[in-house]
Protein backbone atom coordinates (compact mmCIF):
# COMPACT_ATOMS: atom_id res chain seq x y z
CA UNK A 1 0.00 0.00 0.00
CA UNK A 2 1.27 3.68 -0.65
CA UNK A 3 2.27 5.67 2.66
CA UNK A 4 -0.06 8.98 2.65
CA UNK A 5 0.75 12.24 4.40
CA UNK A 6 -1.59 14.76 5.43
CA UNK A 7 -0.74 18.08 5.19
CA UNK A 8 -1.87 21.90 6.28
CA UNK A 9 -1.98 24.52 3.66
CA UNK A 10 -2.27 28.01 4.98
CA UNK A 11 -3.54 30.42 1.74
CA UNK A 12 -4.07 33.85 0.97
CA UNK A 13 -5.59 35.67 -2.38
CA UNK A 14 -7.19 38.35 -3.85
CA UNK A 15 -10.35 36.82 -5.14
CA UNK A 16 -10.95 39.95 -7.57
CA UNK A 17 -10.45 37.51 -10.37
CA UNK A 18 -12.06 34.61 -9.30
CA UNK A 19 -14.95 32.69 -9.93
CA UNK A 20 -14.84 31.92 -5.89
CA UNK A 21 -12.93 28.92 -4.18
CA UNK A 22 -14.65 25.80 -5.44
CA UNK A 23 -13.34 23.95 -8.71
CA UNK A 24 -16.22 24.78 -11.55
CA UNK A 25 -16.01 23.13 -15.27
CA UNK A 26 -14.05 26.51 -17.23
CA UNK A 27 -14.18 28.90 -14.52
CA UNK A 28 -10.94 30.24 -12.79
CA UNK A 29 -11.18 29.35 -9.05
CA UNK A 30 -8.69 29.36 -6.34
CA UNK A 31 -8.73 25.52 -5.21
CA UNK A 32 -8.57 24.79 -9.61
CA UNK A 33 -5.21 27.11 -9.63
CA UNK A 34 -3.78 25.84 -6.50
CA UNK A 35 -4.84 22.32 -6.95
CA UNK A 36 -3.31 22.27 -10.97
CA UNK A 37 -0.11 23.80 -8.89
CA UNK A 38 -0.45 21.39 -6.86
CA UNK A 39 -0.16 18.17 -9.24
CA UNK A 40 2.55 19.96 -11.20
CA UNK A 41 5.14 19.91 -8.45
CA UNK A 42 4.41 17.08 -6.78
CA UNK A 43 3.77 15.44 -10.26
CA UNK A 44 0.58 13.99 -9.36
CA UNK A 45 -2.62 12.69 -12.53
CA UNK A 46 -5.03 13.22 -11.30
CA UNK A 47 -4.46 16.90 -8.66
CA UNK A 48 -4.69 16.38 -5.69
CA UNK A 49 -8.02 17.59 -3.68
CA UNK A 50 -7.85 20.27 -1.20
CA UNK A 51 -10.87 20.23 1.57
CA UNK A 52 -11.01 23.75 2.58
CA UNK A 53 -11.97 25.29 5.89
CA UNK A 54 -14.18 27.35 4.13
CA UNK A 55 -15.72 27.99 1.06
CA UNK A 56 -15.66 31.41 -0.02
CA UNK A 57 -17.77 33.15 -3.33
CA UNK A 58 -16.80 35.06 -5.86
CA UNK A 59 -14.59 38.19 -5.16
CA UNK A 60 -13.65 37.06 -1.80
CA UNK A 61 -10.69 37.59 -0.35
CA UNK A 62 -8.47 35.63 2.09
CA UNK A 63 -5.78 36.14 4.57
CA UNK A 64 -6.14 32.94 6.75
CA UNK A 65 -7.81 30.77 4.87
CA UNK A 66 -6.92 27.12 5.20
CA UNK A 67 -7.11 23.80 3.98
CA UNK A 68 -5.82 20.11 3.81
CA UNK A 69 -4.88 17.18 1.28
CA UNK A 70 -3.90 14.21 1.30
CA UNK A 71 -0.77 12.73 -1.09
CA UNK A 72 1.91 9.94 -1.29
CA UNK A 73 4.48 10.86 1.41
CA UNK A 74 6.97 9.83 -1.60
CA UNK A 75 6.08 12.75 -3.67
CA UNK A 76 6.14 14.81 -0.27
CA UNK A 77 9.55 13.84 0.20
CA UNK A 78 11.33 15.11 -2.18
CA UNK A 79 9.64 18.70 -1.85
CA UNK A 80 9.75 18.82 1.87
CA UNK A 81 10.54 22.56 3.47
CA UNK A 82 10.44 24.21 0.33
CA UNK A 83 7.07 23.84 -1.33
CA UNK A 84 5.84 27.58 -0.55
CA UNK A 85 8.69 28.88 -2.60
CA UNK A 86 8.38 26.35 -5.26
CA UNK A 87 4.40 26.78 -5.50
CA UNK A 88 5.53 30.72 -5.96
CA UNK A 89 6.65 30.04 -8.60
CA UNK A 90 3.60 27.82 -10.64
CA UNK A 91 0.87 30.07 -9.18
CA UNK A 92 -0.65 33.42 -10.45
CA UNK A 93 0.35 36.95 -8.66
CA UNK A 94 -3.49 36.84 -7.06
CA UNK A 95 -2.83 33.55 -4.97
CA UNK A 96 -0.40 32.37 -2.47
CA UNK A 97 0.38 29.47 -0.24
CA UNK A 98 1.76 30.54 2.72
CA UNK A 99 2.87 27.26 4.81
CA UNK A 100 2.27 23.76 3.98
CA UNK A 101 3.11 21.75 7.64
CA UNK A 102 2.24 18.03 8.24
CA UNK A 103 -1.02 17.98 10.18
CA UNK A 104 -1.42 17.23 13.34
CA UNK A 105 -3.56 14.02 14.09
CA UNK A 106 -7.00 14.12 13.29
CA UNK A 107 -6.50 17.76 12.30
CA UNK A 108 -9.62 18.20 8.98
CA UNK A 109 -9.58 21.68 7.96
CA UNK A 110 -12.87 22.11 7.84
CA UNK A 111 -15.06 20.15 10.57
CA UNK A 112 -11.96 20.35 13.16
CA UNK A 113 -12.56 24.86 12.78
CA UNK A 114 -13.93 26.11 15.94
CA UNK A 115 -14.33 29.29 14.44
CA UNK A 116 -13.91 31.44 11.36
CA UNK A 117 -13.14 35.50 11.55
CA UNK A 118 -13.95 37.82 8.78
CA UNK A 119 -13.78 41.34 7.84
CA UNK A 120 -15.79 43.79 5.74
CA UNK A 121 -14.75 47.13 4.67
CA UNK A 122 -16.75 50.08 4.42
CA UNK A 123 -15.93 53.18 2.85
CA UNK A 124 -18.60 56.17 3.55
CA UNK A 125 -16.06 59.21 2.34
CA UNK A 126 -18.96 60.79 0.50
CA UNK A 127 -16.02 61.61 -2.38
CA UNK A 128 -15.59 57.61 -3.08
CA UNK A 129 -12.73 55.06 -1.78
CA UNK A 130 -9.26 55.55 -2.36
CA UNK A 131 -8.41 54.12 -5.92
CA UNK A 132 -5.74 51.97 -4.24
CA UNK A 133 -8.80 50.16 -2.23
CA UNK A 134 -11.73 50.25 -4.60
CA UNK A 135 -10.95 45.91 -4.81
CA UNK A 136 -11.51 45.35 -1.35
CA UNK A 137 -13.49 48.51 0.36
CA UNK A 138 -17.37 49.08 -0.48
CA UNK A 139 -18.15 52.22 -1.13
CA UNK A 140 -21.42 53.22 1.15
CA UNK A 141 -22.28 57.03 -0.04
CA UNK A 142 -24.32 57.66 3.11
CA UNK A 143 -22.04 58.75 6.46
CA UNK A 144 -22.56 56.03 8.90
CA UNK A 145 -22.88 55.66 12.89
CA UNK A 146 -21.34 53.22 14.53
CA UNK A 147 -22.62 52.76 17.98
CA UNK A 148 -26.14 52.42 15.59
CA UNK A 149 -24.70 49.45 14.56
CA UNK A 150 -22.75 48.13 17.78
CA UNK A 151 -26.37 48.40 19.39
CA UNK A 152 -27.98 46.90 16.71
CA UNK A 153 -25.39 43.91 16.00
CA UNK A 154 -25.14 42.93 19.78
CA UNK A 155 -29.04 41.81 19.13
CA UNK A 156 -27.43 39.35 16.82
CA UNK A 157 -24.83 36.90 19.52
CA UNK A 158 -25.69 33.78 20.17
CA UNK A 159 -27.05 30.81 18.70
CA UNK A 160 -30.03 31.58 16.34
CA UNK A 161 -31.30 30.40 12.98
CA UNK A 162 -30.39 32.62 10.42
CA UNK A 163 -32.57 31.61 8.14
CA UNK A 164 -33.70 35.53 7.26
CA UNK A 165 -29.98 35.69 6.62
CA UNK A 166 -29.01 32.89 4.13
CA UNK A 167 -29.60 31.42 0.84
CA UNK A 168 -31.42 28.19 1.70
CA UNK A 169 -29.89 25.33 0.68
CA UNK A 170 -31.70 21.95 0.36
CA UNK A 171 -30.79 19.23 3.41
CA UNK A 172 -28.04 22.22 4.88
CA UNK A 173 -28.98 24.04 8.62
CA UNK A 174 -29.19 27.65 8.82
CA UNK A 175 -28.71 27.72 12.93
CA UNK A 176 -25.01 28.93 13.58
CA UNK A 177 -23.87 30.72 16.58
CA UNK A 178 -22.78 34.28 16.11
CA UNK A 179 -19.17 34.43 18.22
CA UNK A 180 -18.91 38.82 17.65
CA UNK A 181 -20.35 41.29 15.35
CA UNK A 182 -18.68 44.42 16.02
CA UNK A 183 -17.68 47.86 14.15
CA UNK A 184 -14.61 50.08 14.39
CA UNK A 185 -12.93 52.72 12.62
CA UNK A 186 -10.64 51.28 10.79
CA UNK A 187 -8.64 54.03 9.14
CA UNK A 188 -10.08 57.63 10.40
CA UNK A 189 -8.56 59.64 7.59
CA UNK A 190 -10.21 57.67 4.38
CA UNK A 191 -12.95 56.88 6.56
CA UNK A 192 -13.07 53.01 6.14
CA UNK A 193 -15.20 51.61 9.09
CA UNK A 194 -14.05 47.47 9.27
CA UNK A 195 -16.96 45.35 10.41
CA UNK A 196 -15.47 42.05 12.00
CA UNK A 197 -17.71 39.10 12.41
CA UNK A 198 -17.11 35.78 14.07
CA UNK A 199 -18.89 32.67 13.95
CA UNK A 200 -18.36 28.62 14.41
CA UNK A 201 -19.62 28.65 10.64
CA UNK A 202 -21.36 30.74 7.85
CA UNK A 203 -24.05 29.74 5.55
CA UNK A 204 -24.32 30.94 2.18
CA UNK A 205 -24.28 34.66 2.01
CA UNK A 206 -24.71 35.22 5.74
CA UNK A 207 -21.57 37.75 6.12
CA UNK A 208 -22.75 39.80 3.63
CA UNK A 209 -26.20 39.85 4.88
CA UNK A 210 -25.66 40.94 8.23
CA UNK A 211 -23.44 43.38 6.91
CA UNK A 212 -25.97 44.47 4.52
CA UNK A 213 -28.88 45.32 7.31
CA UNK A 214 -26.38 46.90 9.71
CA UNK A 215 -25.79 49.45 6.95
CA UNK A 216 -28.91 50.81 6.29
CA UNK A 217 -29.44 51.30 10.66
CA UNK A 218 -25.71 52.98 10.28
CA UNK A 219 -27.02 55.43 7.44
CA UNK A 220 -30.78 55.72 9.97
CA UNK A 221 -33.25 54.03 7.35
CA UNK A 222 -33.52 51.97 9.75
CA UNK A 223 -33.78 51.62 13.27
CA UNK A 224 -31.51 49.71 15.72
CA UNK A 225 -34.30 46.63 16.61
CA UNK A 226 -34.54 45.97 12.87
CA UNK A 227 -31.90 43.34 11.86
CA UNK A 228 -32.67 41.36 14.97
CA UNK A 229 -36.66 41.30 14.22
CA UNK A 230 -35.20 40.07 10.80
CA UNK A 231 -33.91 37.36 12.22
CA UNK A 232 -36.63 36.55 14.77
CA UNK A 233 -38.86 35.73 11.78
CA UNK A 234 -36.24 33.13 10.72
CA UNK A 235 -37.58 33.65 6.79
CA UNK A 236 -35.49 35.21 4.26
CA UNK A 237 -35.96 39.04 4.04
CA UNK A 238 -35.97 41.13 0.42
CA UNK A 239 -35.76 43.70 2.23
CA UNK A 240 -31.84 42.78 3.55
CA UNK A 241 -29.38 43.58 0.57
CA UNK A 242 -26.52 41.58 -0.04
CA UNK A 243 -23.39 43.91 0.71
CA UNK A 244 -21.01 42.82 -2.65
CA UNK A 245 -18.72 40.60 -2.45
CA UNK A 246 -15.04 42.50 -2.83
CA UNK A 247 -15.50 44.52 0.81
CA UNK A 248 -15.05 41.04 2.46
CA UNK A 249 -11.93 38.74 3.39
CA UNK A 250 -11.25 35.55 5.53
CA UNK A 251 -9.11 36.67 8.14
CA UNK A 252 -8.68 33.69 10.44
CA UNK A 253 -10.09 29.94 11.08
CA UNK A 254 -9.71 28.45 14.54
CA UNK A 255 -8.79 25.38 15.83
CA UNK A 256 -7.91 23.91 19.19
CA UNK A 257 -4.95 22.42 20.65
CA UNK A 258 -3.80 19.34 18.62
CA UNK A 259 -5.17 16.84 21.07
CA UNK A 260 -8.64 18.11 20.87
CA UNK A 261 -8.67 18.53 16.74
CA UNK A 262 -10.46 14.58 16.29
CA UNK A 263 -13.27 14.96 19.00
CA UNK A 264 -13.93 18.88 17.82
CA UNK A 265 -14.41 17.44 13.89
CA UNK A 266 -16.69 14.51 15.10
CA UNK A 267 -18.54 17.13 16.95
CA UNK A 268 -18.79 19.29 14.08
CA UNK A 269 -20.41 15.95 12.04
CA UNK A 270 -23.45 16.19 14.10
CA UNK A 271 -26.43 17.29 12.61
CA UNK A 272 -27.25 21.49 14.66
CA UNK A 273 -30.43 21.62 16.55
CA UNK A 274 -31.01 24.78 18.23
CA UNK A 275 -29.96 22.67 21.58
CA UNK A 276 -27.43 20.45 20.33
CA UNK A 277 -23.93 20.71 18.77
CA UNK A 278 -23.26 21.22 14.61
CA UNK A 279 -22.66 20.48 11.56
CA UNK A 280 -20.89 23.66 10.05
CA UNK A 281 -21.61 23.17 6.37
CA UNK A 282 -20.05 26.57 5.48
CA UNK A 283 -19.62 29.24 2.77
CA UNK A 284 -18.16 32.42 3.40
CA UNK A 285 -20.01 35.03 1.71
Amino acid sequence: MTALVRLRLDITYDGSDFAGWARQPNQRTVQGVIEDALARLLRLDPPPVLTVAGRTDAGVHARGQVAHLVVPVAAYSTVNGTMPRRLAGLLPPDVRVRSVVVAPEGFDARFSALSRRYVYRVCDDPIGVEPLRRHDVLWHPRPVDLERMNAASALLLGEHDFAAFCRKREGATTIRRLLRYEWAREDEDHRIAAATVQADAFCHSMVRALVGALLVVGDGRREIEWPSEVLAARVRDSAVNVAPAHGLSLEEISYPEDEGLAERAQETRRVRTLNATADPSSCAS
